[in-house]
């Protein structure tokens, strides 16, 4: 694809697109000291208390640490004995001994599950080698993220004055955890089984986070407490294509609290399809058997955006294409964006196949074969 890019803008307010969803309510009160509910696919913020305010996090933390073992799983799911020096940790347990056998996926498995803490510890020295090991691995895997106001010194979140991090940084680590197909296939069970491979026996075991049973959208994902942190609660919620996360810390209300504010976040944010698959236009062609081609537009991936946002529709095609073009050809694109951010894409794909027009041969080259045949007597 050659030639300048002709390039069409239409501002439009997201009414004039898709229907808007019921106006918004005011946004709820809650007794978090620190709250956010965003977007989980973009990050977006919707709600916001204090949610900077660096708080000890409990065993959402597990969060991080899951991901983690996740992560090596994916890689090497091997077997883990379990040690002593495993198991020596106080708090919520999945009950493992000394001489337990069973995989990194099903550690991550009972520290989401039940928030064992001994799961926690015996993940961070597989993966890690040394709880200090782990803790770098999990602060590095904080800066990756961005989690500007985030520090891990333990892999479940037992207090300590160095261990803290945001409502905010919680809800970009659930962003990406939440991208982890296995994560998030575990943190919506409101149970799991786990088979050990030594004793050889099968253990269920229940979600601690009820929301998932209170909450009819609740799609997960994390619970927690100390007498430092309060109540903590992570949750994810899905309806109607939009998909949030809220964070409550230090909260003594954290149940009704979410269900409000996932209430209130779906009030805020309308998810619709965006389909190009009617636009027509014809442009030309050069050096082709005929003068233009027609130009399709398609459909595309659903976007979540404000209900009062505007959208900037801008329609990218060149001036002119150069034969041949293949039916399905991507000719250029139909791009929307959103307080300068694009959310959305089309393709703009050629609609029919145009060969390349034979090539003439330059005057002089026809000059030549006339004289040719001439003096040859043709």
């Amino acid at each position: 694809m050659k030639g300048k890019c002709i390039v069409w803008f239409a501002v439009v307010a997201l009414a004039a697109l898709w229907p808007m969803c019921a106006s918004a309510s005011g946004a709820p009160g809650v007794s978090a000291k620190s709250a956010v509910v965003v977007n989980a696919d973009d990050g977006r913020v919707i709600y916001a208390k204090n949610e900077h305010e660096r708080l000890a996090i409990a065993s959402t933390t597990k969060i991080m640490t899951s991901l983690l073992t996740l992560e090596a799983s994916a890689v090497n799911n091997r077997v883990i004995t379990v040690t002593p020096d495993m198991i020596r940790v106080q708090g919520s347990s999945m009950g493992l001994r000394a001489g337990d056998r069973l995989t990194l996926y099903d550690l991550a498995v009972g520290m989401l599950m039940v928030s064992g803490n001994d799961a926690a510890n015996t993940a961070a020295l597989s993966v890690g080698g040394t709880m200090e090991n782990f803790a770098s691995m999990m602060n590095a895997k904080a800066v990756s993220l961005g989690m500007k106001d985030s520090h891990f010194v333990t892999p479940s979140g037992l207090d300590n004055s160095e261990h803290y991090s945001s409502a905010y940084d919680l809800s970009l680590l659930t962003c990406a955890a939440l991208q982890n197909v296995q994560f998030s296939k575990i943190v919506c069970q409101k149970s799991m089984q786990i088979h050990f491979i030594n004793p050889d026996v099968t253990n269920y075991y229940g979600n601690h986070n009820r929301l998932l049973s209170m909450y009819q959208f609740c799609t997960g994902v994390k619970t927690g407490f100390t007498q430092k942190s309060g109540r903590c609660l992570v949750s994810s919620a899905e309806k109607n294509g939009v998909r949030l996360i809220a964070v409550t810390l230090n909260d003594p209300n954290d149940w009704d609290d979410h269900k409000a504010l996932l209430d209130y976040g779906f009030t805020q944010i309308v998810s619709r399809g965006v389909d190009d698959s009617a636009y027509r236009v014809t442009i030309p062609i050069v050096g082709g058997v005929q003068g233009t081609v027609q130009v399709a537009g398609t459909a595309g991936e659903n976007i979540s955006v404000g209900t009062d946002d505007q959208i900037v529709r801008r329609v990218e095609l060149p001036q002119f294409v150069y034969a041949p073009v293949k039916r399905g050809q991507v000719l250029g694109r139909v791009c929307y964006a959103c307080a300068g951010r694009t959310v959305a894409q089309t393709e703009l794909v050629a609609a029919e196949d145009v060969s390349q027009a034979p090539r003439q041969k330059p005057w002089f080259c026809l000059l030549w074969d006339a004289i040719t045949e001439l003096f040859s007597g043709g």
